[in-house]
């Protein structure tokens, strides 16, 4: 016959084993468990057995373990764990990807029956159709204004209808009338609240972000670093590369107006006072659109060479 443990015994085999999973771990995802009854909290420690373990307590008593642990050893990062011990939580310690223990917990959803009391967390409909219920259960619809009618011997639902509203509380008509129909329009499971890594505590909805995600981010705050660097005129590496070309743009400026001159901006001024010496690209492009209409005898004609610069002006501001 087993020994009962008295409850100071079992405090204390239950901070044994907190500070076992404190040390262990760095990860923890912290899971509301409203709703969740024992044996489908038992198929979701299956289901994440192996790199996870999912503990649950009072929040008290995690408390005072997590504030004992950190104590001892100096580490203060899991003190943030104690903020988020708020109603009915529980801590999932893990090893593996926060992503994929998160999607696991997800899929270990019970349907439940809307019972009387409850706060609806989503919308109930009631879908129309035959309800297969004789002509005496008619009062229950009256009473919440769902219209039917009596379709060979039986009620039958003709339109859709909101029974519901996500977060009203379920009445007891409405309970006596989706438990008939046999509908049980609510789900429950672990949902997670909050991730807890390395010191670091965020939302769960970072951990659905992608690399795509990231780097569109990671560019609009270059871009608005560079902005404001700009603004002030003060110089950052990701303002640098604009500074130059602003500079390069204004020294130009000044070679063209005076009679400062360097390789690149003579080329420029030879440009702006004659651009016909520059223009290529348009004879280019007409020569090949004629090509096209007189394309048997071409194939007779030995090939020439090319023109140069078919698709520039001549110059590179960048050329020695």
């Amino acid at each position: 016959m087993a020994i009962k443990r008295t409850k100071a015994e079992k405090k204390i085999a239950y901070d044994q084993k907190l500070c076992q999973l404190l040390e262990e771990y760095t990860k923890v995802l912290i899971a509301v468990a409203d709703n969740v009854g024992s044996k489908q909290l038992q198929e979701i420690r299956k289901g994440l057995r192996g790199d996870s373990i999912v503990l649950m307590g009072k929040n008290t008593l995690i408390r005072r373990c997590i504030k004992v642990h950190s104590e001892k050893t100096s580490n203060k990062d899991f003190l943030e764990l104690s903020n988020l011990l708020v109603g009915n939580v529980g801590l999932i310690f893990t090893k593996g990807d926060l992503k994929e223990v998160r999607e696991e917990v997800a899929k270990y959803k019970v349907g439940a029956p809307a019972r009387v009391g409850l706060v609806a967390p989503v919308d109930v409909v009631v879908p129309p159709g035959n309800t297969g219920l004789d002509p005496s259960q008619t009062s229950f619809f009256q009473v919440l204004n769902i219209p039917t009618k009596i379709n060979k011997g039986t009620v039958e639902i003709t339109i859709p209808v909101e029974l519901i509203k996500k977060g009203d509380k379920v009445g007891s008509s409405e309970s006596a009338l989706l438990a008939k129909l046999g509908i049980r329009p609510f789900s429950y499971g672990l949902v997670i609240c909050n991730v807890y890594d390395s010191g670091s505590v965020f939302s769960p909805e970072v951990l659905d972000l992608t690399e795509e995600d990231l780097m569109d981010k990671f560019a609009s705050g270059v871009s608005m670093v560079a902005s404001l660097s700009l603004a002030i005129s003060y110089p950052t590496m990701a303002a640098a590369p604009h500074m130059f070309l602003n500079a390069y743009k204004n020294v130009l400026a000044v070679a063209l107006e005076t009679d400062y001159s360097y390789d690149h901006a003579d080329k420029i001024k030879e440009y702006l006072k004659d651009p016909s010496k520059f223009a290529v690209a348009a004879p280019a492009a007409a020569a090949s659109g004629g090509a096209a209409a007189a394309a048997p005898k071409e194939e007779e004609k030995k090939d020439e060479p090319e023109e140069e610069s078919d698709g520039e002006m001549g110059f590179s501001l960048f050329d020695d």
